[in-house]
């Protein structure tokens, strides 16, 4: 690797890191924000889908201003902006402003993550790439998991406002990292945004989004959640109707019929639902529950820091040499079965004995599979449309993830207890096992591609398919 790659994987780790970060360290702070600006587990919810909301509605844009401006101006746009907004959510004096705030964070949230990735894709070669996307999540994936770790060290010191104040650190890092680097020349694109299919796009997540939260408080009966729900509806079919008309679009639907594309997007979405609801309800239910403080719940989940960082390279190297339809396949398997084995959990709860095998187990199965199924989608389609292919692979993502949250207060209930703790593991199992099916049946290996031929050999097979033999 050159210098000039290794920055370039750097600036794309650290940038994704940061986006990635926010969405998973506030999660053990959700008690604490909740017991100080009120509102329960609709505030939580909120506070965790109004970050998805924006984030999933805008990265499909976010994916074509990439390609269209270049992928280091929009990287260093988007971390100026994502500070700023950072700072506004530490200094919240009440949830509706740090709900707010959290909007804001998704939208500069979302110019991060498909240009970091494009940026990769366009950089490395097609061998080296794979264990380079293996890299890039095996970094960014600990986002996730080390999230509620430092999350629980914040909040159990200093307050669940510098979960947000902490992100001026890799921000500053990144900024001097991108000093370094330049876009290439680029000609005189005119300039195209899918603006309509945005506002489709964002309205239509808003009011699907609302209904699945509200419903838990004011009933599926109410007006006011029947009626942004339909119109939420009507709003994502409007979306699809107007992607497959417009000249522009900004989530191009033919890309879709390409096989490991189109399987590949309907396999993230099974596997990060399951993943954001599972993430999502350990480190609450650890404290509000099982009387857990948020270091300790946040401790509860480092064997999956552990995992990803030990395994996430090495299976990116692997798919990159067998294919990823066989790692696709078994790790959210075992994933799935590692939220099953949580359900021996019981009061008093064992932590050791009745979570840490399930988390292990799901952290391996984490591991077999994210990078993979990264270098999937974003190795099936040409390397100038990497923005937007990378754009749409991570709005799937997080509007899986955005939905899987949101209908939280479905499945748990009016309480959370261990029976509502066990519905959410059996439905995260079964979304996982889901990914799992259709990455086994749908995904295809790339073609291996024939040894070379030496020149002499080539001229003797030559001559024995037209004279009978080779030449004297």
């Amino acid at each position: 690797m050159t210098s000039h790659e290794r920055v370039v994987l750097w600036v794309a780790i650290l940038s994704s890191f940061v986006a990635f970060l926010d969405g998973s360290i506030v999660n053990v702070a959700l008690p604490a924000i909740a017991a100080d600006l009120g509102g329960g587990l609709a505030t939580q919810q909120w506070v965790l889908d109004g970050y998805l909301l924006t984030l999933g509605s805008l990265i499909l844009v976010a994916g074509a201003l990439s390609d269209i401006y270049g992928r280091v101006h929009v990287l260093r746009t988007g971390l100026v902006l994502f500070g700023l907004a950072s700072l506004l959510c530490a200094v919240a004096p009440t949830g509706p402003v740090l709900v707010a705030a959290r909007l804001l964070q998704g939208a500069e949230g979302a110019l991060l993550v498909p240009s970091s990735l494009a940026l990769i894709t366009s950089t490395f070669q097609e061998e080296p790439r794979a264990r380079d996307i293996g890299l890039w999540t095996g970094w960014t994936g600990t986002a996730f998991i080390v999230g509620p770790v430092l999350g629980g060290v914040l909040v159990d010191t200093i307050g669940w406002r510098w979960v947000f104040g902490i992100n001026v650190v890799p921000i500053a890092a990144t900024m001097l990292l991108l000093a370094g680097l330049h876009d290439p020349a680029r000609g005189s694109a005119t300039t195209h945004v899918d603006i309509p299919g945005a506002l489709l796009a964002a309205l239509g997540l808003a009011g699907t989004v609302y209904a699945l939260i509200m419903q838990g408080t004011l009933g599926w009966g109410s007006s006011l959640v029947l009626a942004p729900f339909a119109a939420g509806l009507a709003c994502l079919a409007g979306f699809i109707w107007w992607q497959a008309r417009a000249t522009h679009p900004m989530m191009p639907l033919g890309l879709f019929r390409i096989r490991n594309f189109g399987v590949g997007n309907l396999a993230t979405a099974a596997v990060y639902a399951g993943l954001s609801l599972g993430l999502f309800i350990i480190p609450i239910f650890l404290q509000e529950v099982a009387a857990f403080s948020a270091l300790a719940a946040g401790l509860a989940t480092i064997p999956l820091t552990i995992m990803s960082l030990s395994f996430s390279t090495l299976f990116g190297t692997l798919a990159g040499k067998h294919g990823p339809r066989l790692f696709m396949g078994l790790g959210p398997l075992l994933g799935g079965c590692g939220f099953l084995l949580m359900l021996t959990s019981r009061d008093p709860l064992d932590y050791w004995w009745q979570v840490l095998p399930g988390v292990v187990l799901f952290g391996l199965g984490l591991s077999i599979t994210v990078a993979p199924l990264t270098a999937a989608v974003l190795g099936s389609i040409a390397a100038d449309r990497s923005g937007i292919g990378s754009a749409i692979n991570n709005a799937v993502a997080r509007v899986a993830g955005l939905v899987a949250v949101a209908a939280m207060g479905t499945i748990v209930g009016t309480t959370l207890d261990y029976d509502s703790f066990h519905r959410v593991l059996l439905v995260t199992a079964v979304l996982l096992y889901a990914g799992a099916a259709i990455s086994a049946i749908g995904i295809r290996n790339p073609p291996v591609p024939a040894p070379a031929v030496a020149p002499e050999a080539a001229a003797a097979c030559h001559d024995r398919n037209v004279n009978g033999g080779p030449r004297p």
